[in-house]
């Protein structure tokens, strides 16, 4: 049920949304709850050995889920991006907007978050990935998205950075670099941006087992000699709330930073980690 109808009509973007099961997926069907009309983009291939096709969103399964998002009535469409090329960024842009008339909003929601080694290990081209997607991607698309946006008096930018972008984590130096990188990059783009009518935030979940975090789950487990049921189990134990994030938490915080219920936020970094992070 919708519960913002001023989104109702409204354009958005959603980058790295084309894997079941996503965060990604998560937040563009809450968009299409809220009556927006949504753009699904992810790299639909894959794109050497640290992209490779198992852990991107393929053309194949993006084109599913929009059609699956739009058979009750909404209106959602695939388009391939690489956020790393800024050509494909501004083309995909210049192509939201010529078929539906405007955006007006930007979710950045692509990441890699799979690569994790410590420090003495990782390879350079392992870093330039993870920080090249996470970091990289968001500046291009708030560029280009952020010239339309001006251009039209106004929108809303929602970046989906992580728990990782306020505490360290072992094995975690590019990711948690890279998001604590986006926290600042979405600050100075909320300074910027805001006297054209545009509200920059990021939402900062705690661990949701997606796809991708059922490989940590694993990871992580093997790394502390536990089970993937006792690491499960004490996570959940650390967090107040009592269990790990799912997609509609983050979809939730990204669905009223996108309304007019918060007009007056910007440049602010929320925590959506069921109390586990109080920083």
């Amino acid at each position: 049920m919708a519960r913002f109808p001023e989104l109702k009509g409204k354009v958005a973007l959603i980058t790295g949304a084309g894997r079941r099961g996503g965060l990604g997926e998560g937040i563009a069907r809450r968009l299409i709850e809220e009556g927006c009309i949504v753009v699904l983009t992810d790299i639909g291939r894959g794109r050497g050995p640290e992209m490779p096709v198992t852990a991107v969103g393929t053309d194949e399964e993006m084109s599913q889920i929009a059609a699956e998002l739009s058979a009750h009535g909404g209106t959602c469409v695939a388009m391939a991006m690489d956020v790393l090329e800024e050509a494909q960024v501004q083309a995909v842009v210049a192509a939201t907007v010529e078929k539906f008339g405007s955006l007006d909003i930007l979710v950045n929601n692509a990441g890699i978050g799979y690569l994790m080694k410590g420090i003495v290990d990782i390879d350079a081209s392992e870093w330039d990935a993870v920080l090249g997607v996470n970091l990289r991607g968001p500046f291009l698309t708030i560029k280009h998205a952020g010239r339309q946006m001006i251009a039209q008096g106004g929108g809303r930018i929602v970046n989906i950075a992580s728990q990782a972008a306020k505490s360290a984590f072992p094995h975690a130096a590019a990711y948690c670099s890279s998001k604590h990188g986006l926290v600042g990059l979405t600050r100075v783009a909320a300074l910027e941006l805001g006297a054209h009518g545009i509200n920059v935030n990021a939402v900062c979940p705690n661990h949701v087992t997606t796809g991708l975090g059922a490989w940590q789950n694993e990871y992580f487990a093997a790394k502390t000699g536990k089970s993937v049921e006792q690491y499960l189990a004490d996570m959940a134990a650390r967090i107040p709330l009592g269990r790990p994030g799912l997609p509609g938490d983050t979809a939730a915080a990204t669905a009223f930073l996108c309304s007019d219920d918060a007009v007056y936020i910007t440049g602010e970094a929320i925590n959506v980690s069921g109390g586990e992070e109080n920083h």
